[in-house]
């Protein structure tokens, strides 16, 4: 049953209803469901997800500002191309991002946020065949919290948008990898990653801003490497991009 367009929509509500829509067609350009020079109606979207133009419209901006969809004028949206090219720019000004953030965090975050999660990421074990589930979503979390701990904390609110955006990228980047079936009985990166986060929370406990750095640009490396090999779609060439 769809939402009615004219309910009145909060601007909270609204924020969290671009998310999703997204996140949504973000999402169905990774698996290859949607293809470079697709034309992306918004009278059709909006009836897809129960809402009114607006969200769509913002959905569309946010995505545009991703390198996803082209806003040509008089035509609308059309998708556009994700290249290993594209991947590879965009994991760079990420990680440059990151970097930065984490070096301004270092020192604002408070010790016990770092211990609760230093103790949470020391417990995550990696998972024997057929048993990955639960752990691929704590990972999924804890990966969620440190990146927002530190962009929060970073003292810039543009610093902390921009990564807001870019991490919505890259999450759902990730999420379609892990669908992959390789993804699915390769647990090394879920071990892998959660070192590298141990080193990213050890480096920030120790007040080391130049660690701390270093160990988040290492991070993002290995990630961005690791998920790019292992999605394999349509219209997005994402293979081979060196990072």
């Amino acid at each position: 049953m769809s939402v009615s367009t004219t309910t009145p929509v909060s601007p909270r509500d609204r924020g969290l209803t671009r998310q999703s829509i997204v996140e949504s067609v973000l999402t169905d350009v990774f698996r290859g469901r949607l293809h470079a020079g697709q034309h992306l109606v918004t009278r059709e979207l909006a009836e897809r997800f129960g809402v009114s133009h607006t969200p769509i419209r913002e959905a569309l901006i946010a995505l545009s500002g991703m390198g996803v969809v082209d806003l040509i004028p008089n035509r609308g949206a059309l998708v556009q191309r994700v290249t290993s090219r594209d991947v590879a720019e965009i994991a760079h000004v990420r990680r440059l991002l990151e970097c930065a953030a984490v070096r301004s965090a270092c020192g604002r975050i408070e010790l016990s946020e770092l211990d609760d999660l230093r103790r949470e990421l020391a417990a995550t074990k990696t998972p024997k065949n057929g048993r990955a589930a639960r752990f691929i979503d704590k990972a999924r979390r804890l990966d969620d919290r440190l990146h927002d701990l530190i962009s929060t904390s970073s003292g810039n609110r543009f610093l902390a948008q921009e990564l807001n955006r870019l991490k919505l990228l890259f999450r759902v980047f990730r999420d379609v990898a892990w669908e992959q079936e390789e993804a699915r009985n390769d647990y090394r990166r879920l071990g892998e990653e959660t070192r590298e986060h141990l080193a990213i929370v050890d480096a920030l406990l120790e007040g080391d801003a130049k660690s701390a750095s270093r160990a988040m640009s290492q991070h993002i490396r290995n990630g961005t490497r690791y998920w790019s090999r292992v999605v394999k779609n349509g219209d997005s060439d994402t293979n081979g991009a060196d990072y």
